[in-house]
């Protein structure tokens, strides 16, 4: 029951942290540059608590994930997520994005953010969202 209980508190700051991500997103073409740096903060934080959602989701299913590339798999495996390799890509390019003092890496960044993986986030926020 705790484990059940712990999720769902998880996905509701899974869920203000996508609210503030999409919001990001659907004002992308209004952003200055500063604001889109933030648009990548926003991502690295709501990525961390969405596979972090994902790991106390299973957890509650009892399937045992403690570290993100095990729990990616999983979600995958069990069809939480739909596109495994774009998550996997999220959890090695995280520390890279950060990396946004570089004008190729920071449209890098933003161009990946925007066109793969506000998409995959959105698909398990949906469906984390569906079931809760």
């Amino acid at each position: 029951m705790d484990k059940e209980i712990r999720w769902h508190q998880r996905y509701e700051n899974f869920d203000k942290a996508y609210t503030q991500f999409r919001a990001a997103i659907l004002d992308f073409d209004k952003l200055s540059k500063l604001e889109k740096e933030g648009l990548i903060q926003r991502f690295e934080y709501t990525f961390e608590l969405a596979w972090k959602t994902l790991k106390d989701y299973l957890e509650a299913k009892e399937v045992d994930a403690k570290f993100p590339r095990d729990v990616i798999k999983a979600a995958f495996h069990y069809e939480l997520i739909k596109d495994g390799e774009v998550w996997m890509d999220m959890l090695e390019k995280r520390n890279l994005l950060a990396h946004t003092y570089d004008e190729e890496r920071f449209n890098f960044a933003i161009k990946k953010i925007k066109e793969e993986y506000y998409g995959a986030i959105s698909q398990v926020h949906s469906y984390l969202g569906d079931i809760k």
